[in-house]
């Protein structure tokens, strides 16, 4: 790792024009709301408006509830006042991504082919952060059916960057992302198969976790299968800690889930000294530029200063990881657009008609092959992080490219897994992995890096995600 200088944060941020009220965490609100300091009502009144003010330009949202987002907020009032919350998170803000079940909202997955017609249950995430008293906002914006790592859809249009508003956010929680970064909510739900809450987060400045697969149950359960998990996307890792133990829990509706580990999520101090911590820095597939490879070199010496063991590392086995995923997700997209017909495939994003055309092109013991050597490179993983605390890495090996395009212009890539490599891999292995941000390029846009534990390790790596937010300040 050589020397480099970090870059200085740009001048102008997203949250600039945003109310006091919409920078507060967790922490802060239920301290201010347990003293009846503050009110949950004013804080979804600087909230919604929030979200009506950067609607219009970055387009992060499907829909906006003023009317249930106020009456959840009295309701909280109301439970504050008597002493009597229903969690940590009673009261404040959220939003929901377009891919899972709301009751009573319309849940298009950013697609024309999906009814209009309101949900009629929830979601067991949903449900969970419903119990748990948080206030929803409305709906954040992904592509069709959530299949590519950018925030674009026949549907719903373009979101946009607020770093940038020509580049892309990312995806496919995109509109996710943006909401967390212009302070539009506190709390926003994402979903990640292939890096789609990681990916994001890096390129909006914020922090995303990818749980443990199965932490945060799923119904119905997704087309793309085992690879799709659903976590916490905020701007700071308290934030994730307190929605992921919100949400998780066994929920019998979702079979592949399994036993659950006891215990909340509680965070850890001094999580760097004495730990063992291996730097992946060659992606599955891609490179790297060289200003995201500088400011996580200087993440990781960072690390180090604060006494940990920095151990340069490779992912295990000689397995084509790109090919290996390929299997996976373009069978899963062949899978959730079966039942369309010639019409209504159409009117569908063509990049995921694409894939999906790969998918239904391959055969059964192709599909078998892909889960055998899928098991054993999770296995594979596994000991790796027997061997590591932690694996650190680029979360992303580039920053936000121009919005609407799956592949930066200047690449001679194809599908968007090109420029994913750092993040695709670990939803095969399903460890949890968090992006927190760690600096800018030269030309003003965030970098995340990447922390990887090993599975059921999600306070650990959240743990680590806080302390290095710690060591940036």
């Amino acid at each position: 790792m050589g020397e480099t200088v970090p870059m200085p944060p740009p001048v102008h941020t997203p949250l600039d024009g945003a109310d006091a009220l919409c920078l507060l965490g967790v922490r802060e609100l239920q301290a201010l709301y347990a003293r009846r300091e503050l009110s949950p009502v004013a804080v979804a009144q600087a909230a919604l408006k929030r979200a009506h003010e950067i609607q219009p330009r970055f387009n992060a949202f499907a829909l906006i509830d003023d009317e249930s987002a106020l009456r959840a907020a009295r309701a909280s009032e109301q439970r504050w006042a008597a002493g009597q919350p229903l969690s940590p998170i009673d009261g404040v803000p959220t939003t929901l991504k377009e891919i899972v079940q709301i009751a009573g909202w319309p849940v298009r997955y950013g697609s024309h082919a999906v009814s209009a017609a309101p949900c009629t249950v929830d979601a067991p995430s949903v449900q969970r952060l419903r119990a748990a008293g948080a206030v929803f906002l409305g709906i954040t914006t992904t592509p069709e059916f959530g299949w590519k790592a950018l925030t674009d859809s026949p549907l719903r249009g373009i979101t946009r960057n607020p770093w940038r508003p020509s580049a892309t956010p990312g995806g496919s929680s995109g509109g996710a992302a943006v909401a967390a970064a212009c302070g539009a909510g506190v709390l926003h739900l994402g979903t990640d198969g292939g890096g789609s809450i990681r990916i994001p987060s890096a390129f909006t400045g914020i922090a995303g976790l990818k749980p443990s697969y199965g932490r945060v149950a799923a119904s119905p359960p997704s087309a793309f299968g085992t690879v799709a998990h659903i976590g916490p996307m905020a701007r700071r890792a308290s934030d994730l800690a307190a929605m992921l133990d919100a949400m998780s829990g066994r929920d019998l509706r979702d079979w592949t889930q399994g036993p659950q580990p006891a215990g909340g999520i509680v965070l850890r101090e001094a999580v760097f000294a004495g730990a063992r911590i291996g730097y992946w820095t060659r992606p599955a597939v891609g490179h790297v530029d060289a200003g995201v490879a500088a400011r996580v070199d200087e993440a990781v010496r960072r690390i180090a200063d604060a006494g940990a063991t920095i151990e340069p590392v490779a992912l295990p086995g000689d397995h084509d990881l790109l090919e290996l995923f390929h299997r996976h997700w373009f069978s899963g997209a062949a899978n959730r657009i079966r039942s369309f017909d010639a019409n209504t495939r159409g009117a569908c994003d063509p990049g995921l008609i694409e894939i999906a055309a790969a998918g239904r092109a391959l055969d059964a013991p192709q599909l078998v092959d892909a889960q055998v050597r899928r098991a054993e490179f999770g296995a594979a993983m596994d000991a790796l992080l027997e061997r590591f605390d932690f694996l650190v890495s680029p979360a992303v090996g580039i920053t936000a490219f121009e919005a609407g395009r799956e592949w930066p212009a200047t690449s001679d890539v194809r599908r968007w897994t090109e420029w994913a490599g750092f993040s695709f891999p670990i939803n095969l292995s399903q460890q949890p992995a968090c992006s927190v941000p760690c600096g800018f390029d030269a030309g003003g846009l965030p970098v995340g890096l990447q922390i990887v534990g090993a599975r059921q390790a999600d306070a650990a790596v959240l743990s680590a995600a806080a302390a290095f937010e710690q060591l940036c300040r």
